[in-house]
């Protein structure tokens, strides 16, 4: 099994990003995506930095591949996503139905990210046939539906789970961070530099529920399915996706590592911010 890190989903300023890759560059993971999937006011580096940075991480010995946007709404996000598909020296992850369109219509191949709604074997065999080489499973399907798809798996696509992280369970044409702070959505003054890992909506009671990221809603807790390696890897799943933090995510790949190599891992509870929580998987409430 193979380890993956995400693309961020925060908003960070160049030189955090540039730090945070360094650290990967010299981590245990196999598999980097770079990008901005959120929002395309995050411009903290344009296409030819990500495909430069792309390149030093190639050199370190990972695969790279370039993520698109999961929510387009206007003609310039239109336009940016074609030119990551035509441009990138690397694998394409396509995060929404446009981008795959777009990429097959080029005979490329791609891989499909979360938001990519592949939720029977069907759908994954259709987009096989268009040039799908991994998919990311959905995070809100459980063990039970991944068991069955994997049974009718086309040859030649790599299934990815999403192992650690903040889940992303929504995105909207709102923003909810300017929103949060009074600002319209066309001058939100970039307010989401000040949240490096998203606002916490807490319940009246106080519990932590879900974070704001711009205009993705994430889940407050913290995924981790890392006690579900060995389930996983006799499922046949091919990569284990870690979704970067702020602190610690060269700690969370070092122990999925471990677990890979049924070597001793280390609690992560004390390494997510609100708790965590596998209740997808299990078929259950996701917060669970």
């Amino acid at each position: 099994m193979k380890i993956s890190v995400g693309p961020v989903l925060y908003y960070w300023p160049e030189d955090q990003l540039r730090a945070f890759y360094d650290e990967i560059a010299a981590s245990a993971a196999d598999i980097v995506y770079l990008g901005e999937t959120v929002c395309s006011k995050r411009r903290s580096l344009n296409l030819s930095q990500w495909i430069e940075l792309g390149r030093k991480l190639q050199d370190a010995g990972k695969e790279v591949v370039l993520s698109t946007l999961t929510l387009i709404e206007a003609a310039s996000e239109q336009s940016a996503m074609r030119r990551i598909c035509d441009d990138s020296p690397f694998l394409v992850e396509a995060s929404e139905q446009g981008a795959i369109d777009y990429l097959a219509q080029a005979g490329k191949h791609f891989a499909s990210g979360p938001s990519v709604n592949i939720y029977n074997p069907r759908s994954l065999q259709l987009l096989a046939k268009l040039g799908l080489k991994r998919w990311v499973f959905p995070l809100e399907l459980s063990r039970k539906t991944l068991a069955a798809m994997q049974q009718e798996r086309p040859d030649g696509v790599e299934t990815e789970v999403f192992a650690w992280g903040r889940m992303p369970l929504a995105y909207a044409a709102r923003c909810f961070t300017a929103r949060a702070h009074d600002l319209p959505k066309d001058d939100c003054q970039l307010r989401c530099l000040d949240y490096s890992q998203g606002q916490v909506l807490r319940t009246r009671e106080d519990e932590a529920f879900l974070c704001l990221n711009g205009i993705q809603t994430q889940s407050a807790k913290t995924c981790n399915l890392i006690g579900e390696v060995a389930d996983m890897r006799e499922l046949g799943v091919d990569v284990l996706r870690i979704s970067p933090q702020p602190r610690h995510t060269g700690r969370i790949i070092q122990a999925f590592r471990a677990a890979i190599d049924d070597e001793p891992v280390p609690a992560l509870e004390p390494m997510a911010a609100v708790g965590t929580c596998d209740g997808y998987w299990r078929g259950e409430a996701g917060m669970q």
